[in-house]
């Protein structure tokens, strides 16, 4: 039986799940074993109670408490046990090779379609990090998530080729050392047409679940937007920047607006949807990303609309090159 323990959780770690991370470090350890901990309080992470799906930041420190000898298989910080199974058919590895926008020896870069989760939770069996050891080729290692994407957001998702480029990454997402830009389709216009939105935003638990709303109390949230294009009266092409990177930041600053997001009921609820034949699938799509490359210089990627936001361009008639950067052009 071991002892209580402190460990640190190190800045590849960054945005783990608590049950991935434990996973890694006690991979003996169940997750009934690990439920059944977590609900008496013997686990905590900086002090307080927590949950399986909680994520992990850099620097927090994780409390421990005494295991069995045979789960008590610790291993170094920052390196990442071999996967368990990695077996991925033919279809599986050709699917997440068709996603590649960009790929050199430290980097690469996915257009994530809508509706494929990026990490495993609740329900959720495939997804792009079950799909990784299909973009190791002749690496020694697993590529490595360094940032997320909702489920239903579609477009650029950023992959460390190696260990050490992958914390490179997080880091420079984590110092907010990247520009990010958006493209989604609102429900109405926001007024004015162009700015910057700063509601803070903060987590509760709902009946249906965990869900992020506007908050005085909460963490800052910055987002800059600008309407590119409108079809009538209704609906709007927006572009957001975000500043900051809170979960579900420009969902819920949307629909703040009185503008949510094409498709997103979990935050526009029944005005989220229109009539006709637009799709009732998210319309929100990481368009492009500038960051930081691990080895020098910067790394600028644009991934193409995902299949049913195209249909609703061409449906609305948006064009694509009639877009220019309004960020650039105000100095936001």
């Amino acid at each position: 039986m071991s002892r209580v323990q402190h460990l640190i959780v190190s800045d590849n770690e960054t945005d783990q799940r608590l049950d991935r991370w434990f996973r890694a470090h006690f991979p003996g350890l169940s997750h009934g074993q690990l439920e059944k901990l977590l609900r008496k309080g013997d686990i905590r992470v900086d002090k307080k109670r927590s949950k399986a799906s909680d994520r992990l930041e850099a620097g927090q420190t994780v409390r421990i408490p005494p295991l069995a000898d045979e789960v008590y298989k610790p291993v170094p910080a920052g390196t990442v046990p071999k996967a368990q199974d990695e077996r991925l058919s033919d279809q599986d590895i050709a699917e997440i090779r068709k996603m590649i926008l960009h790929m050199d020896d430290a980097v690469i870069v996915l257009n994530k379609p809508a509706g494929l989760p990026v990490q495993g939770g609740s329900g959720q069996s495939r997804h792009i990090d079950g799909l990784l050891g299909g973009l190791r080729f002749d690496y020694p290692e697993k590529p490595k998530l360094v940032h997320r994407l909702d489920k239903d957001t579609s477009g650029v998702l950023v992959i460390g080729r190696t260990r050490l480029a992958a914390k490179f990454l997080t880091e420079a997402f984590r110092r907010r050392d990247t520009r990010k830009i958006y493209w989604a389709l609102v429900a109405g216009v926001p007024k004015p047409r162009e700015g910057t939105i700063t509601y803070n935003l903060a987590k509760i638990v709902t009946a249906n679940g965990e869900k992020v709303v506007v908050a005085k109390d909460g963490q800052k949230a910055v987002t800059d937007y600008s309407v590119v294009a409108i079809a009538g009266q209704r609906p709007a092409w927006v572009v957001f920047k975000p500043v900051t990177g809170r979960t579900h930041q420009i969902r819920v600053h949307a629909a703040a607006l009185g503008t949510p997001v094409v498709g997103d009921g979990k935050y526009g609820g029944s005005e989220a949807f229109l009539d006709g034949a637009v799709s009732k699938k998210m319309h929100l799509h990481a368009r492009e990303i500038t960051i930081s490359h691990p080895e020098g210089g910067e790394l600028s990627i644009t991934a193409p609309l995902d299949k049913h936001m195209a249909e609703t361009w061409k449906l609305l008639d948006f064009h694509e090159n009639d877009y220019e950067d309004p960020f650039l052009e105000h100095g936001l």
